[in-house]
């Protein structure tokens, strides 16, 4: 299988598959942290340790019957296909880094994806449309299982998993569930509710992880201890917090519609001007109407718009898609221009079908 699908203008996975809660949770992703017994950890390593490493997990996943993974070294793609690997959600930031000997391998449908010589020897990551934290962990612990018959991973009896931070020290998961969550967001009561989460020990970050924003309203909810908890209570703390927050923002939209229909309904036809109609498009404003005309979607507002189109353009608007598509680099002024272009280009002929709206084609 080729590595080169992985970097083209190509979604599959989770960013076009529906699951349980799909208007409100994008997706849910387990991610396991291990190290390779009698390795240095990555932080330390050499180079040649790290080849040592990433030729020891090439090995291992090899003999793998179930699955057929496609991998690649990060010094054989260009800036920009790392950073599309980024965007896609495939790789984190910090694999990227040009000064490190990363890898990465990929299952073909793109759920699965193990990292190599990130911050530690081994990161899998299985990552399910909508809300499926079981089915998630399930099958990251079917891969986990298969390497580990083939590798011996630092392990203390005391301490579990042994990783390059302490904080991942355990059980060595992060669980997470990354929702879209516009109601709380325009109500003002994402504020408190986020203090209230970290109470529980989850934090809430925004959707690329430690340090991002959450643009759009899309926030990432995730577990804060690895150590003293097993698989299981973590998993179970997380889908409680989850359904809560579910069930709140379904009752804020409700009380949206209440109580401010017309000023809510307002705001979302205005998002659809903007991104059907604009000629210059900053990604917070793009990415903050389409969560608006989502949010329009999904609470049946907003009709003759294909869902899967915005799911699109919430990945095709990021900067390295942008300059793929446009085949060549663009300042950040030309991106904006092109995101608007290519947004007018994608919904043009879906929203001329919309109510009321007599705007030309794109």
């Amino acid at each position: 299988m080729s590595f080169e699908k992985f970097i083209k203008q190509e979604l599959t996975g989770w960013m076009v598959a529906k699951g349980e809660h799909s208007d409100i949770v994008l997706s849910t992703r387990i991610r396991l942290a291990r190290n390779l017994q009698s390795y240095l950890f990555p932080i330390c390593a050499s180079e040649e340790d790290a080849k040592r490493v990433n030729e020891a997990v090439d090995q291992a996943v090899a003999t793998m019957e179930e699955h057929h993974f496609a991998g690649t070294s990060m010094s054989d793609l260009s800036p920009l296909e790392r950073q599309i690997l980024v965007e896609k959600h495939l790789v984190s930031p910090q694999l990227i880094d040009p000064d490190k000997y990363g890898s990465v391998l990929l299952s073909e449908d793109e759920t699965i994806s193990i990292m190599v010589n990130e911050e530690d020897h081994i990161r899998i990551q299985c990552i399910y449309p909508g809300f499926q934290i079981d089915t998630a962990y399930e099958q990251a612990n079917q891969v986990d299982s298969e390497i580990e018959r083939n590798l011996d991973y630092a392990f203390d009896e005391t301490f579990g998993y042994l990783t390059s931070c302490p904080s991942n020290t355990g059980t060595g998961m992060r669980a997470s569930v990354m929702m879209h969550l516009p109601a709380l967001t325009i109500t003002k009561q994402i504020e408190r509710i986020i203090p209230a989460i970290s109470r529980l020990g989850m934090v809430v970050r925004g959707s690329y992880g430690e340090g991002s924003e959450a643009l759009g309203n899309i926030y990432q909810i995730s577990n804060q201890t690895t150590l003293g908890k097993s698989e299981e209570e973590i998993l179970k703390d997380l889908d409680n917090i989850s359904k809560r927050l579910i069930a709140h923002e379904k009752k804020s939209r409700e009380i949206l519609l209440a109580k401010s229909q017309v000023h809510l309904e307002n705001r979302l036809y205005r998002s659809l001007g903007t991104i059907t109609h604009a000629r210059i498009l900053p990604s917070a404003e793009a990415a903050r109407c389409l969560s608006d005309v989502r949010l329009g979607i999904d609470l049946g507002i907003i009709e003759n718009l294909d869902m899967a189109i915005l799911n699109e353009l919430m990945i095709f608007m990021q900067p390295g898609f942008l300059q793929q598509y446009a085949g060549t680099e663009l300042t950040s002024d030309q991106r904006d221009v092109f995101r608007a272009k290519l947004f007018r280009d994608r919904l043009g002929i879906e929203c001329t079908q919309a109510p009321g709206n007599n705007s030309e084609k794109s």
